[in-house]
């Protein structure tokens, strides 16, 4: 732990943190020196800014390539009005100015690919995926296998969400006992064919839904940087808004998975396409 030292007014901001002897002093301390690159300023990745920001989440990077539409506003919570027509990671970032002064945000206009996934991923110590399309959610899945990068991961779909985290810690010496932990290819080995998944353009999405599983997302995430409780690691959170339910269903590690089994055809980003089904690079 650093020496930095909570001022008077961060001890007042964060007191309901530092009285848990869970958290305490030096843990929201690690909370202020963590750092979260969230991909997608959205529907997930709103309240996920909005909580991690409020947490005093030191770093925040936030990805988006889109503005704000005003059909976004029934559910993408850190816009507003005014921001219609904005870049989203400004708009995010003026949200999070106004919440919280000790956050520091990066702002990425632009879309993950191949080319850039590496140099923004590298600079932060876990990535929540907020995006809304497969290529996205494959290639980081890829790259943070690949470099031991927690990835928390949430989707959405009308009235169901799903959430789980991928810590991507895989311990060479813990022998064979230790079971490796799964990856997101593991759990979703192919992507549907492009086209037969509507989006939430097409079908809908009820407003409040994404503020649950992002709320969850961003619990995982702090739970990560203050090394904290029981991960959903191996484990797939499913929620039902219209029943109220909460499920949880097993993932297990696939031996044969290309990325992270025992003879994985995915060394590197090159060895795949993101593109269309997210499919190995053919010879």
């Amino acid at each position: 732990m650093s020496d930095l030292r909570l001022d008077a007014t961060q001890l007042d901001r964060y007191s309901r943190h530092v009285i848990m002897d869970e958290i305490g002093p030096d843990g929201q301390k690690r909370l202020l020196e963590g750092s979260v690159l969230v991909v997608g300023a959205g529907g997930l990745g709103s309240p996920a800014i909005q909580y991690l920001a409020a947490a005093g989440v030191g770093r925040l990077g936030i990805v988006d390539d889109d503005v704000v539409e005003r059909s976004n506003l029934q559910r993408q919570i850190v816009h507003g009005d005014a921001d219609v027509g904005r870049s989203k990671v400004e708009s995010a970032a003026d949200y999070v100015a106004a919440l919280n002064p000790d956050v520091d945000v990066d702002t990425y206009e632009t879309r993950l690919t191949p080319d850039t996934v590496g140099e923004l991923v590298e600079e932060y110590d876990v990535v929540l995926d907020a995006s809304d399309n497969f290529p996205t959610r494959y290639l980081l899945n890829d790259h943070c296998v690949l470099t031991g990068t927690a990835l928390s991961h949430g989707a959405i779909y009308r009235f169901e969400g799903q959430v789980t985290t991928f810590t991507n810690d895989r311990n060479e010496d813990a022998g064979d006992e230790a079971a490796d932990p799964p990856c997101y290819r593991c759990l979703f080995p192919e992507a549907p064919e492009p086209g037969t998944v509507p989006d939430c353009a097409t079908t809908g999405v009820l407003g409040v839904l994404p503020g649950t599983v992002g709320c969850i997302q961003a619990t995982e995430v702090v739970k990560y940087l203050l090394e904290k409780g029981e991960s959903l690691e191996g484990r797939l959170l499913m929620y039902d808004a219209m029943d109220m339910s909460f499920e949880t269903v097993d993932v297990l590690a696939n031996p044969a998975c290309p990325v992270c089994g025992d003879e994985p055809e995915i060394e590197s980003i090159e060895d795949a396409s993101y593109e269309g089904s997210c499919s190995l690079t053919a010879d």
